[in-house]
């Protein structure tokens, strides 16, 4: 080959090395932030397979259906005749009014009372969850319900559990409740026990179901691996939330891993669960709330329109929860606290962060391509908001992930100022807010990155309490230019080099002496960003599910793991918490 044409050769790859490096960043900033934008997607197709239909409402303007449950028990499904249509959603007071009108309906179409041998059967009746399978009957006299699901898998445990009836009472002779358990593409038996105040059972009544597949496609059975501590669970199920790759549904599994409930929602995942009396609040889409019953009825609507939800929502003052939020289409993001009023669904912006911490959003800029997070360029995520929790003497703890600090506003609904700040006190050193940095006590590595600060107690005296949180353990800032060494132990790598770990931190705040201590700690799977590690049960286990890592354990109240579950999703798993589902549930 001659010296020109290696020449030649030479030009053209250093043009082709060229070309890499200019569109290779850019394709992938195009993605993952096509990937992110996933969040906002509202769904559009509802449908789901039926059989023929059965019935037409006029009135309800609904089809009566029979649902594909097998040779068992018959059941039906209500579908809105306005499925189809290009704005529908479940999640719409109008199509919930008429569903329920049309479940109502069915109660009296029966000459004779419906009676648990011979149950009205309806599947998912008001489009919220795939699985769900609601039931109503009368008994002679005053009786309670449980039932066990079984299915022929050896694999597969037998799922049992108290009915919650709607009314609330425990005896009761009309009964109405959702069947949750049922295995998504198995079939299932069921055995349902009726009994009486005595104790007494008083009937038995078998059926089976053969459950369609799941709406989502997700895995019906998790990976398990069995941990060193021989410490009971807590009572309840895993709520899986804003799984990636799967946005737009929630995933219920039981101790054995197996998915016992899919939520199906207008888009966006849960963030967190509220439990209001009998009735749950939380995320359906990216700026939607809603209040749903044990039966899957959404009973109230809060939009949030000209917002968008970002990671977490609590209850506030007495009607009210507390959402982080982002104004819609704004350059700014992940940087506002909005009130809901829960009577009147009134939305109200209550602190605009960028207004209350002026002299430190004047210091930060738009995240680059250059930055860590570079799919983000052109965002100003300045302060990344991802947690709260309200406090009884109305102020709010929050965590800033960007800012790898923990932050309590003081007098949220009057005057909103920044009372204190925790973590890396060397971050503020420079900036206006030096001052407000709780004195660290002890010798640890303070938090980087964290997530889900949560209130865990009360201290001995007044002012002293504490607080747990997934510390990520991970530094990375991409709105400042400044820069800061970390321990060796400090993860600096999205994705890790395999030594490094996370960590559940039990934080002992001192606000009479302004200081912060840590009072305990253990080591979790290493996720450098989302994650929660969330108390439950009364012994005091945890829940810790480390997104990035794709998996979530709970562990005893040592520290120790019970037992820990490997899943699929596409990055990453926000949240994963435990919750006895009373709603469903005695």
């Amino acid at each position: 080959m001659t010296t020109k044409r290696l020449k030649k050769m030479g030009l053209i790859l250093v043009l082709i090395a060229v070309v890499l490096i200019i569109t290779v960043p850019l394709i992938v900033m195009e993605v993952s932030k096509a990937f992110t934008a996933q969040e906002h997607v509202v769904r559009t197709d509802w449908s789901f397979e039926t059989g023929d239909i059965i019935a037409e409402s006029a009135e309800w303007q609904v089809d009566f259906t029979e649902a594909q449950l097998g040779d068992g028990l018959r059941a039906v499904q209500l579908v809105p005749q306005d499925i189809g249509e290009e704005d529908f959603t479940f999640y719409d007071r109008s199509v919930q009014e008429r569903l329920d009108g049309a479940l109502q309906s069915l109660k009296t179409m029966s000459d004779t009372p419906w009676t648990a041998s011979m149950p009205l059967a309806v599947l998912n009746p008001f489009g919220t969850g795939s699985n769900g399978l609601y039931l109503y009957f009368e008994t002679e006299q005053a009786t309670q319900v449980s039932y066990t699901v079984h299915v022929d898998d050896e694999d597969i445990p037998d799922f049992t559990a108290s009915a919650a009836d709607s009314s609330g009472q425990a005896y009761k002779k009309v009964h109405e409740f959702q069947l949750i358990g049922l295995v998504p593409g198995e079939t299932n038996y069921v055995t349902m026990t009726i009994t009486g105040r005595l104790g007494n059972t008083r009937q038995l009544v078998r059926f089976k179901v053969d459950m369609p597949d799941t709406s989502s496609g997700y895995d019906t059975r998790l990976e398990v691996t069995e941990g060193t501590s021989d410490q009971t669970q807590a009572d309840g199920l895993f709520a899986m939330m804003r799984v990636n790759g799967y946005l737009g549904y929630g995933f219920f599994y039981d101790d054995a891993g197996i998915l016992r409930y899919e939520m199906v929602l207008e888009g966006f995942g849960l963030d967190r669960i509220l439990f209001d009396g009998d009735e749950i609040i939380t995320c359906v889409s990216s700026s939607k709330l809603a209040r749903i019953d044990g039966l899957g009825r959404v009973t109230q609507i809060y939009d949030l329109s000209g917002y968008d939800l970002h990671h977490d929502i609590g209850f506030g003052a007495d009607g009210e929860v507390l959402a982080l939020a982002e104004e819609t289409g704004d350059q700014r993001v992940e940087d506002r606290l909005l009130s809901i009023d829960l009577d009147t669904g009134t939305v109200t912006e209550l602190v605009d962060f960028s207004v209350l911490m002026e002299p430190y959003f004047e210091m930060t800029r738009p995240v680059e391509p250059t930055d860590d997070f570079f799919w983000q360029a052109g965002e100003w995520d300045w302060i990344h908001l991802n947690s709260l929790q309200y406090m009884d003497d109305d102020s709010l703890i929050l965590s800033s992930r960007e800012t790898s600090t923990i932050i309590k506003v003081a007098d949220l609904h009057g005057d909103p100022t920044v009372d204190w700040l925790v973590g890396d006190s060397r971050f503020w050193a420079d900036t206006p807010y030096a001052e407000l940095c709780l004195t660290q006590e002890g010798d640890f590595v303070p938090q980087y990155g964290q997530h889900c600060v949560e209130y865990l107690s009360d201290g001995d005296t007044d002012g002293v309490y504490y607080l747990a949180l997934y510390n990520n353990n991970y530094w990375s800032l991409n709105t400042r230019d400044f820069t800061m060494e970390v321990a060796d132990s400090v993860g600096t790598d999205l994705y890790g080099t395999g030594d490094e770990a996370s960590q559940l931190y039990i934080y002992r705040i001192d606000e009479n002496t302004r200081t912060f201590s840590l009072a305990d700690s253990f080591d979790v799977p290493y996720s450098s960003i989302v994650s929660n590690a969330s108390q439950c049960g009364e012994s005091g286990n945890w829940v810790v599910n480390s997104g990035v890592a794709m998996v979530f354990g709970e562990y005893d109240a040592d520290g120790v793991l019970i037992r820990e579950y490997q899943y699929k999703c596409t990055m990453q798993n926000y949240r994963t918490f435990k919750y006895d589902m009373t709603i469903w549930f005695q």
